[in-house]
């Protein structure tokens, strides 16, 4: 397994590794990560081996650093290979990020049976270049082909948590369970696990407007923002039980069940979480996101109904707006769930495996 840099990258890849130990208990499955990055620590984390590479990507923001950045990338080839000698894998399964480039290369110059699994709407230029040997591509929207291989694509979705839809639990419960009015309309608001300032900077604002309004919001900081809120806004959460905020949040299924509507990045394992969760959604990608992906998985939804989109560099003037529309139009947040709910693939880890061992054995 192949994949990194960040949690859209890593978890897809743990899931599938999760779904073939399910299956073969004495699987051997090793990951091929980049050094520093958080796979070395998530990985591990989830009970997997992981060997790292001396790769990254291209520094935009001081370009004097890419002058190592051709040794790095003729050192994780070389290493890529010996691991793939060593290891001597039966297949190979990229979801993306620095290092997946390389595993996949060394794993086809080897004659390694190699997939792909492509999470966003726009693929990068190393998936789609390794898609020329890949046995097959799983990527989560329709209409992919026209960057992979036709008969090797498959529209079949991002591998998801299990039990994310927490379709056993309710409002009224997970509402008591995190300390708020079961009866208030509640708003969750997640920016991933560094965070989203832009949005982080909306609710600072608009804290009187909750209260005014009785509404509810369960607030994901990320990282990034946490102290700084924590400190700057200490009286005005000491007096408001409406609000609950916190840095991260570890049971996303209890979260995504106590919310009415739910503000979120554009990444592309949230959306496919929101999907099966089924919730109206507010999506505002990061712009900054590689190759704008954000961007382009939050205009797929768009189009189909199934999202309302604000542009971060609109965010101060569109957001509000789009925001308290939603809240008051209980028909558009009807249509926006069903047509979201369209889209899902929760089956999307066992039919991803169940493609690639069917393709193994037909050889």
């Amino acid at each position: 397994m192949s994949g990194g840099g960040t949690g859209g990258h890593i978890f897809p890849a743990v899931a599938i590794a999760q779904e073939i130990k399910r299956r073969f208990p004495d699987a051997d499955l090793l990951f091929i990560g980049a050094h520093n990055k958080m796979e070395m620590e998530k990985v591990p984390q989830a009970g997997f081996r992981i060997e790292g590479l001396n790769i990254a990507g291209f520094d935009r923001s001081n370009k004097m650093k890419n002058f190592s950045l051709p040794y790095k990338i003729v050192s994780s080839f070389r290493t890529a290979l010996r691991i793939i000698k060593d290891f001597r894998p039966d297949i190979v399964i990229g979801t993306g990020g620095y290092a997946s480039g390389p595993a996949l290369w060394a794993a086809g110059r080897k004659g390694v049976p190699t997939f792909i699994q492509e999470q966003n709407a726009f693929p990068g230029v190393t998936n789609r270049f390794l898609a020329r040997r890949a046995r097959a591509v799983f990527t989560a929207y329709p209409g992919m082909d026209h960057f992979f291989p036709y008969s090797r694509t498959l529209f079949l979705g991002n591998p998801v948590r299990p039990n994310i839809s927490g379709e056993n639990l309710t409002k009224l419960e997970t509402r008591q369970q995190l300390g708020l009015d079961p009866q208030k309309f509640t708003i969750l608001s997640v920016g991933g696990s560094l965070g989203a300032r832009s949005i982080n900077n909306f609710w600072k604002t608009y804290l009187p407007e909750l209260r005014r309004n009785d509404l509810q919001l369960i607030w994901q900081t990320g990282k990034t923002d946490h102290a700084k809120l924590s400190e700057g806004l200490q009286k005005e959460l000491a007096e408001m039980p409406n609000v609950l905020m916190t840095e991260f949040l570890t049971d996303m299924s209890t979260a995504y069940a106590a919310a009415d509507i739910v503000v979120s990045r554009a990444g592309a394992i949230a959306i496919s979480e929101l999907a099966v969760v089924g919730k109206p959604i507010i999506l505002v990608p990061y712009p900054f996101a590689a190759a704008d992906h954000q961007t382009h998985n939050a205009e797929e939804l768009a189009s189909a109904g199934a999202a309302v989109v604000v542009k971060d560099a609109e965010l101060a003037i569109n957001f509000r707006p789009a925001l308290e529309k939603l809240i008051t139009d209980a028909p558009l947040r009807e249509s926006l769930s069903q047509n979201l709910t369209k889209i899902a693939r929760p089956d999307a880890t066992v039919e991803i495996v169940d493609h690639v061992f069917n393709t193994l054995y037909k050889q």
